[in-house]
């Protein structure tokens, strides 16, 4: 796998205005690697790159031959998931289990794409009969993506292959923290044989090269993936050109059990996605709102469930749990643990820093459980993006409902209960992008992923994840190629 060059215009170069820096192992927070990584010269070639091909081969491919592309490039995906599962998670951390699992659907999400390529129909409109008037989806053009750290080749996934089967061309800039998985993307490209430009990787800073690439008069969209903070600066920086945007963005997902679900299948469901990905997931359900029945009973399952969570080296197949991506999410992760003791939340479990033998350097943290918290709570409100579970009481279903709907997210959302009429009337209510009944975090290639309020525009995945990387043309054809003299009277 290359890491030391950036992949521009279909040829593995050397930055320009960049360089190489190290990338740090999180289990160790010792350097594994150097990688690659652009600045506003190498973004500028790339983007070059991009709209030359846009212009040239991609945009006059037929769409079933960029279909057979992107079938050819999901058989050799399945062929490498080994190996990019070992380079993300030795990148970012993730347990092996979790990455080989992800990474190992990913295929599917390409196949899925790849059939969609080809049937990207418009309309005929009903008229009189001197014109012929329908519509058409042609793409949107260059799109820069921007994608985050916590899964740099799942958000990969979902976003350029909406893209390159709408028959954009595509400038990708993955998170600085964990750029190796996403460079590893670039030899497959070369190896399924799609004409030079059409895919670039560009490694870079977000305030250098992620600014450059927003603001950029030849990048037609921005699809991007992150903060929410993030995305109102790429707003203002991309405004001056009027592209498109798409955002995934944060999310505080409410996980209600109610008394009459079973319950050892929700906390099956409910532990594992508090702690998967070590708690960095947008999905997880952070908040486990609890009725009143079945409370302490959930509580204590949960404070048995932290006490065997496995936490250590990423790589081995053994460990559930591995370290926070980086130091600053660590220390972020420490400081909403702190703020949830000074606001009277009854921490249960976890809290603390942990230190693996020969790994002591990691950035590892328990497995946390606050129980008894309130809403408004900043750990209830607020995305920790680490391991830690709010686990908050309630009464009945429209206490439910207002407690999951009291924060400023709306991504994804789920329920237990053996109600099939409570299940209707909670999940119609509930201010979500995505909502689970009696399952949760089940995600993939053919449903519509993205959120409402402040965590995201457009959706991920699905028929729906090409609308934004579309436009509609409407055609109007006369059928007499006559027309009226103005002045004739």
């Amino acid at each position: 796998m290359q890491f030391d060059r950036l992949y521009i215009g279909g040829e593995w170069v050397k930055p320009i205005d960049g360089g190489l820096r190290p990338s740090t192992d999180p289990s160790t927070g010792r350097p594994w690697g150097d990688v690659a990584y652009g600045g506003r010269a190498d973004v500028d070639r790339a983007v070059a790159a991009a709209r030359e091909a846009f212009a040239g081969p991609w945009r006059k491919m037929a769409p079933w031959e960029r279909a057979a592309l992107l079938r050819k490039f999901a058989d050799l995906y399945a062929t490498r998931v080994e190996a990019l599962a070992q380079i993300e998670s030795r990148d970012n951390g993730r347990a092996i289990r979790e990455s080989r699992g992800d990474i190992g659907l990913h295929p599917q999400y390409w196949q899925w794409f790849a059939s969609l390529a080809d049937k990207l129909s418009g309309r005929t409109i009903p008229m009189d009969d001197s014109v012929h008037a329908f519509t058409s989806r042609v793409p949107v053009g260059v799109v820069g993506t921007i994608t985050p750290w916590n899964v740099p080749l799942m958000a990969a996934t979902w976003k350029l292959g909406p893209a390159l089967a709408a028959g954009c061309t595509v400038v990708l800039k993955p998170a600085e923290q964990t750029p190796a998985s996403s460079l590893a993307l670039g030899e497959i490209f070369q190896e399924a044989g799609f004409p030079a430009g059409v895919v670039n990787i560009v490694p870079g800073d977000g305030a250098t090269a992620g600014a450059h690439l927003v603001a950029h008069a030849d990048v037609d969209k921005i699809a991007f993936t992150g903060e929410g903070a993030t995305a109102k600066t790429i707003l203002k920086t991309g405004a001056d050109t009027l592209k498109r945007f798409s955002f995934e963005l944060g999310g505080k997902a409410p996980h209600i059990i109610f008394a009459d679900a079973d319950v050892e299948q929700a906390v099956n469901a409910a532990t594992g996605s508090a702690w998967a990905l070590c708690g960095q997931s947008c999905a997880l359900g952070s908040r486990v709102l609890v009725e009143s029945p079945i409370y302490d009973r959930v509580v204590e399952a949960f404070r048995e469930r932290a006490g065997r969570v496995r936490v250590g080296n990423p790589l081995d197949p053994a460990t559930h749990m591995g370290p926070q991506a980086h130091a600053e999410q660590l220390a972020k992760t420490l400081d909403y643990i702190e703020l949830g003791k000074a606001a009277g939340a009854n921490l249960i479990a976890g809290g603390s820093r942990l230190a693996p033998s020969g790994m002591e350097n990691g950035y590892f943290v328990e497995p946390t459980v606050f129980a008894d918290v309130a809403p408004g709570m900043r750990i209830e409100q607020e995305e920790i993006f680490g391991p830690v579970a709010a686990i908050i009481p309630f009464d009945g279903e429209e206490e439910a409902i207002a407690i999951a709907n009291g924060t400023r997210y709306g991504l994804t959302a789920g329920l237990w209960t053996g109600d099939v009429g409570r299940a209707h009337r909670v999940a119609n209510r509930i201010d979500a992008g995505m909502v689970w009944v009696n399952t949760f975090r089940y995600i993939r290639w053919s449903t519509p992923y993205g959120g409402v309020k402040q965590s995201g525009w457009g959706r991920e995945n699905g028929i729906e994840a090409l609308d934004s990387y579309l436009e509609t043309r409407t055609t109007v054809i006369s059928t007499t190629g006559t027309f009226a003299d103005p002045f004739a009277n």
